[in-house]
């Protein structure tokens, strides 16, 4: 499956990210593409284990029985799929700002392989291999870059 450990699938999700524009319409949700970068990037401190949120009550409840249908192919994130109430951003963010953070953050994750990947319970599915990690993160970034087009 694809993951963001592949140097190749870093390249990609860059230049899909060097693509967006701060107008970039989008195709679903709510959030504008600066806010949808941040909160990629929200969501890559928590693989890097800088932010430890707790568990979802919802994700203790559901998140086994769902994280099969997730991880068992290079199937992409559904539209309008939830998020962690952690992970939304209401805030205005200026789009360059948040692409060099989140590139910093992508290039650390890559750099540092299985090493720099956290060991805390994801918010919903619970306890992820670095491995799970890895193909979910690129399965998340892959999806809010198809919300905006690129």
């Amino acid at each position: 499956m694809k993951n963001l450990y592949e140097p190749t699938r870093a390249v990609e999700v860059k230049t899909r990210l060097a693509q967006l524009q701060a107008e970039s319409p989008r195709h679903w949700g709510k959030m504008n593409a600066p806010q949808a970068v941040a909160h990629c990037s929200a969501a890559m401190k928590w693989a890097l284990g800088e932010s430890h949120p707790p568990r979802l009550f919802i994700g203790r409840i559901l998140g086994h029985f769902i994280k099969p249908f997730v991880f068992r192919d290079d199937e992409p994130i559904r539209r309008n799929s939830p998020t962690s109430p952690d992970l939304v951003i209401a805030d205005q963010c200026d789009l360059i700002q948040q692409r060099e953070r989140l590139y910093s953050q992508i290039d650390r994750f890559v750099a540092g392989g299985q090493a720099v990947c956290t060991r805390s319970p994801h918010p919903f599915f619970g306890h992820l291999t670095p491995e799970e990690w890895a193909v979910l993160m690129y399965k998340h970034l892959d999806h809010h870059l198809r919300q905006f087009g690129a």
